[in-house]
């Protein structure tokens, strides 16, 4: 079994990169590798400008920061910090400046000489982090240091991780399953699948860009219409989805030629109206019909489940506070979206993805 595959991925000095994937996709193993705690099979291992490939871990300048913190119990906090110094035998006036700087850092002054377990998870995973970062290494690799904590505290520390990365600029190599987490903490993602890497971009990028439709689907919520081209309308292709009804979406030059494709838009793109609105004379251009079959309002944003004629579903989202009136389940409702709003995306995987 082939845990990782042709992975080739660039980490940029002071760059925060996520790799984000469901379970199996190869994240871990990758992040292992750069760690030094799995040796690969085949390829190579550059850290800082030097190869590394079968250097040891201790030997990589590389800090290392835990889902389970990984703080000593019977060390206080300062002497949890301190350890990675004293290993490196630097001298205790140092050592006593470096660990009041990184609790600072991390806005836990006055818990030095607290042991681990007086500390909230939050906090402690703060300290772990400070340990990490107080040697200065050249790479900071952190799997799922979130994943443990409660919902509320995860948005805070995502928020705190984020500043401390952009006042520092440290470099941080990061894994997580949580797509949000992901879109709000990094430079750039690397989305894997299946022990490859199917795309890497801007948080922008893999959302409203995406390449594949592993990736629309994966990243934030979508509406895909699969069908096949018919013709084109200057910078539009022009889509027959399954019943019949015709589609538009910008062209993609990887899909010059392909006959089966489908189209990508997201809920907050799409506009619904009733019946009694008459369609707009120019944009947008895609015009669909069908029951309105269910509405559930999540917190700020109200979802609207439309049935089209030929059975599919169309998910849009408004923000709550402009939710249209008198949109009740079985009500016949248009829905609408710009030509620009759709992107074209192969029907398979791609050769050579």
């Amino acid at each position: 079994m082939v845990a990782l595959a042709g992975a080739d991925v660039e980490l940029r000095e002071g760059e925060f990169l996520t790799l984000l994937g469901p379970s199996g996709s190869g994240k871990t193993t990758l992040l292992m590798m750069v760690a030094g705690l799995i040796q690969p099979d085949a390829g190579e291992v550059w850290i800082d400008g030097r190869l590394a490939t079968y250097a040891p871990p201790f030997r990589r300048d590389v800090g290392m920061v835990f889902q389970n913190y990984a703080l000593f119990p019977h060390l206080t906090v300062a002497e949890n910090i301190a350890f990675p110094l004293r290993m490196r035998r630097v001298p205790e006036a140092t050592i006593r400046q470096e660990v009041q700087r990184v609790l600072e850092i991390v806005r836990l002054p006055d818990v030095a000489g607290r042991l681990p377990r007086a500390l909230s998870g939050g906090q402690q995973q703060r300290i772990a982090l400070a340990r990490c970062m107080v040697y200065k290494p050249s790479i900071i690799l952190m799997d799922e240091p979130l994943g443990a904590l409660d919902k509320k505290l995860r948005e805070q520390l995502q928020l705190e991780i984020k500043q401390l990365h952009g006042d520092l600029g440290i470099t941080v190599l990061y894994v997580t399953h949580d797509q949000e987490e992901a879109m709000v903490m990094s430079d750039r993602i690397c989305l894997m699948n299946d022990g490859r890497v199917e795309q890497i971009g801007t948080p922008d990028d893999l959302y409203f860009r995406p390449r594949t439709r592993f990736a629309a689907e994966f990243l934030g919520e979508s509406n895909i219409i699969a069908g096949e081209v018919v013709g084109s309308e200057g910078p539009d292709v022009l889509v027959a989805g399954p019943g019949g009804a015709m589609v538009r979406a910008v062209g993609d030059e990887r899909l010059r030629g392909a006959r089966h494709v489908a189209v990508m838009v997201r809920p907050e793109r799409v506009s619904i109206h009733d019946t009694k609105t008459p369609w707009p004379e120019a944009e947008p251009h895609n015009r669909l019909e069908g029951s309105l079959r269910q509405v559930i309002l999540v917190g700020g944003v109200t979802k609207y489940y439309v049935t089209l004629d030929d059975g599919q579903t169309i998910v849009a989202a408004t923000l709550t506070g402009e939710a249209k009136a008198g949109m009740t389940p079985g009500a016949r409702i248009r829905v609408t979206w710009p030509s620009a709003a759709g992107v074209l995306l192969p029907a398979a995987a791609l050769p050579g993805r």
